[in-house]
């Protein structure tokens, strides 16, 4: 018998400094059995940074045909692709095709050696790439509860996330930005 996702429910005032967007999230969350916490809450936060009408979090890790996160028009023209982790040159170059803009973010111990080996490849792709230190992600992970109320402030290249758990703030590193 195939083991069910696990249901997270996040609420989140979210106020992007950046962008002059405050929001009111409530988000259910489907956690995949192989899913981490980190990669969850990496979610969320990724979720927040392009915070936009039309966003939504997708099948992940149950469709390897899709992102973790998609904008999509209501001609199901795909107009944001989020990943996340480390995901091959060759999944990123896909993207660029299906979609007007792509985002990567890593967060894992080993994203250091995944941007080495790839950077070259990455460089000729039209893709974003931010690195979130691990550290961080995990001090994130450890504020999961199956309900969060969380508060969201985005300034600058970094996060600040408050809940009732604790408190974390989350920069990110710009490892290519896309052409324009």
């Amino acid at each position: 018998m195939a083991i069910k996702p696990t249901i997270y429910k996040a609420r989140i005032s979210l106020s992007d400094l950046e962008r002059n967007y405050y929001d009111s999230l409530n988000l259910t969350i489907a956690q995949h059995p192989s899913e981490t916490l980190e990669r969850m809450m990496v979610r969320i936060l990724a979720y927040c940074i392009n915070a936009q009408e039309g966003m939504e979090l997708t099948k992940g890790l149950e469709d390897v045909e899709e992102p973790a996160l998609w904008v999509r028009t209501m001609d199901e023209q795909t107009t944001l692709w989020i990943d996340l982790g480390e995901p091959a040159p060759e999944r990123v170059k896909k993207a660029t095709n299906r979609a007007h803009a792509v985002k990567v973010y890593s967060f894992n111990s080993k994203s250091d050696v995944w941007w080495s080996q790839g950077e070259s490849k990455f460089s000729r792709l039209n893709a974003s790439f931010y690195r979130f230190p691990t550290q961080k992600i995990e001090e994130l992970a450890a504020m999961v509860s199956r309900t969060m109320d969380l508060s969201v402030t985005i300034t600058g290249d970094s996060a600040y996330i408050a809940g009732d758990q604790g408190e974390v703030e989350v920069p990110w590193e710009v490892l290519q930005e896309a052409a324009k």
